[in-house]
């Protein structure tokens, strides 16, 4: 920077605090990269700066992967495909596709659960060697990602596979793909004074629903297709929820959302303890109270 140029000086700097990075700066400025650096090296970048410019380089990755590759990675970013399906494959892609996000760039997943979001990064690392970090988002949900063109082709190919192979998989596959399903977008409702108990999944697509309702009748659990905000099964009475706890249940480590407006427990319970508490309350009626949550 030339020392002649004090204004130029306070520019970069100034340019710096507000999060521009050293390519944008010297597109602004016209100066060397170099000679910009050693004026803005001590300055700090403005809080959330970092990660926004570090999703703005896989971008420009993905741009580029997507232009030029054609659905390849770049050299060192390569990913593992299995090719044959396993009860950790089938996790994993059940997940990303009741509660994530599939596209040409790659993969999300979001869920409140600490424990879902762990045993999916344990999956992936074992699967395919990949990491990820935990990110906080809004309202209590938390979000894991991986930003790799040839995952999230994979992945997708996958999704629509799995929708097939799962009706004539094995049990454990079945009940894997099924409580993935009910970890994600099902809900524990239990209105205590009115004796009303039922196991619930929600779902835009009613050929997905149809499917969980013929794999939850392969483990002897009947339920209906209702229609409220959106389509949903429902599993009732005593036996069928036996045999869903018994069978598939919610996974361990999954909370109600205490938050929700229409939430009465106000405490932090596990699904598959509510589920308990109704299905106990079948002999002994318990105390008057309402409970819907989907989380």
């Amino acid at each position: 920077m030339y020392k002649t140029d004090p204004l130029l000086v306070e520019k970069c700097r100034t340019l710096r605090r507000k999060g521009f990075t050293l390519g944008e700066i010297v597109r602004i400025v016209k100066l060397p990269k170099t000679t910009i650096y050693y004026q803005v090296r001590g300055i700090s970048l403005p809080p959330g700066a970092e990660e926004g410019i570090r999703i703005a380089a896989i971008k420009r990755i993905n741009e580029y992967i997507r232009k030029y590759r054609k659905g390849k990675c770049m050299p060192g970013r390569e990913v593992i495909k299995p090719k044959d399906w396993s009860p950790e494959l089938v996790f994993v892609t059940a997940h990303f596709m009741f509660d994530g996000r599939i596209d040409h760039e790659g993969c999300e997943y979001y869920n409140r659960s600490d424990f879902l979001l762990q045993k999916m990064r344990e999956a992936m690392l074992k699967l395919f060697g990949l990491q990820s970090q935990i990110y906080k988002r809004d309202f209590g949900v938390k979000q894991i990602r991986y930003y790799y063109v040839e995952l999230g082709d994979y992945i997708k190919e996958k999704s629509l596979e799995l929708l097939k192979y799962i009706k004539t998989s094995s049990p454990e596959e079945k009940k894997i793909f099924l409580r993935a399903f009910f970890d994600d977008e099902g809900c524990m409702s239990y209105y205590q004074k009115s004796n009303k108990r039922s196991v619930r999944g929600y779902q835009d697509d009613k050929d997905t629903l149809l499917l969980i309702q013929t794999l939850l009748q392969d483990f002897g659990i009947s339920s209906t297709m209702e229609k409220g905000y959106t389509y949903e099964v429902v599993i009732r009475g005593k036996e069928n929820l036996v045999r869903f706890r018994d069978k598939i249940n919610f996974s361990n480590g999954v909370y109600i959302n205490p938050k929700r407006k229409n939430s009465v427990w106000k405490r932090k319970l596990q699904k598959r303890d509510l589920l308990d508490m109704a299905i106990a309350s079948y002999k002994p009626l318990g105390s008057p109270g309402v409970h819907y949550s989907k989380f």
